[in-house]
């Protein structure tokens, strides 16, 4: 049996509270669960390896269904099931292709768990899904420019309830329902999420936030998508990798290497904060959100990342009146390292997916 990893803001102590809403965050490397009560407390996590193949993916969806199901109160009421998978997904039917890293090239994901556990299934892209996790909490939660991040804070704010003391900070998603959040993933890829009025746009094709694909850089560095110049060739995970090689944690590295006077690791770094400001850039003018969470792995590098991004918008502030006057530092967030956001905005899909009154369900943080 594969190994597991509980998650430590699970809160078994608490009471469960209306429906069951399960989510699943289908990754690379792993598979991560969470159960939810009605109440939006987190009430059983789990976590298995990943493995690859449309069989492989099928079976440990469902047996990581069914774990989580054996942790909660069978009574009380409809469950309901998001699962979030890299890829191009359509929603509607519940199919994902090409998720190369998981070694699917087409698979109706989402009926065949479905008809598996008899359980209703809504599937979404696995960016989609953290954004709206992401744009799920509170703006205490998510850490803001200037400030620092407190792993055991983040950790005791999630435990606190959704209204009371403490609540007077800015939110993540604005009260008003056509009020927009960004998400912008800095994973191994550059993409972004976009929640408008707590739902997730899907665009035409589901091809909306595919900002990483656009070809802006004079670089000129070349995609795996076949173009030159892409974004995520240079606001990246992989970007990063591949322009400051061998290390194991390249970003907090270059920025130490920086801040030694490595001259190497300046130009490299400017490359990086010009690219992740340059995205920035381009979700605020396409999109204009109220909100901008930089999530995905380059984020648990936490406040040098919002310092990076935010001297590269001011740099270009400082010379367009325009660009200042959007105040673009002010909107960002960075995304909690401590909780599961992805597989909380999985949950909250399958239950919006069934749910007539999602602005019940965001807006308000997620606490255990």
């Amino acid at each position: 049996m594969a190994a597991s990893t509980p998650h430590p803001e699970a809160d078994t102590d608490n009471v469960q509270a209306g429906p069951i809403s399960l989510g699943i965050d289908i990754g690379g490397t792993k598979i991560e669960g969470v159960a939810m009560d009605g109440g939006k407390h987190l009430v059983a996590c789990h976590r298995i390896p990943t493995r690859e193949g449309n069989q492989a993916v099928h079976d440990d969806t469902v047996t990581l269904i069914r774990h989580l199901l054996n942790q909660v109160d069978p009574d009380q009421g409809p469950v309901t099931v998001g699962l979030g998978i890299p890829g191009r997904v359509d929603a509607n039917r519940g199919i994902v292709d090409d998720a190369v890293n998981l070694g699917i090239r087409h698979m109706a994901l989402g009926p065949a768990v479905a008809k598996t556990t008899g359980l209703p299934v809504r599937v979404e892209n696995d960016v989609n899904i953290a954004a709206l996790g992401a744009a799920s909490q509170d703006g205490d939660t998510l850490l803001t420019p200037g400030t620092t991040p407190h792993s055991e804070a983040a950790r005791n704010q999630a435990r606190r309830p959704a209204s009371g003391p403490g609540r007077n900070g800015p939110r993540a998603l604005p009260d008003r329902d056509d009020q927009v959040v960004a998400f912008i993933n800095l994973g191994t890829g550059l993409a972004a999420g976009i929640i408008r009025g707590g739902r997730i746009e899907h665009g035409a094709s589901g091809a909306i936030g595919e900002i990483g694909h656009i070809p802006v850089d004079a670089h000129q560095f070349p995609c795996k998508c076949g173009q030159h110049g892409c974004l995520e060739t240079v606001a990246s995970g992989s970007a990063v990798e591949a322009l400051w090689p061998g290390i194991a944690h390249p970003l907090p590295d270059l920025i130490a290497q920086v801040s030694q006077g490595n001259q190497r690791a300046q130009e490299v770094q400017d490359i990086i904060g010009h690219g992740i400001a340059l995205a920035v850039q381009i979700v605020a003018l396409t999109i204009d959100p109220g909100v901008i969470i930089l999530g995905g792995g380059m984020s648990k590098t936490g406040q040098p990342l919002l310092d990076l991004v935010t001297e590269h918008l001011n740099r270009s502030a400082a010379c367009s009146h325009f660009i200042a006057s959007l105040k673009l530092p002010d909107r960002l967030r960075l995304a909690p390292a401590d909780l599961p956001i992805a597989a909380i905005g999985a949950a909250l899909a399958g239950r919006m997916a069934a749910d007539s009154r999602p602005s019940d369900l965001i807006g308000k943080e997620i606490a255990s």
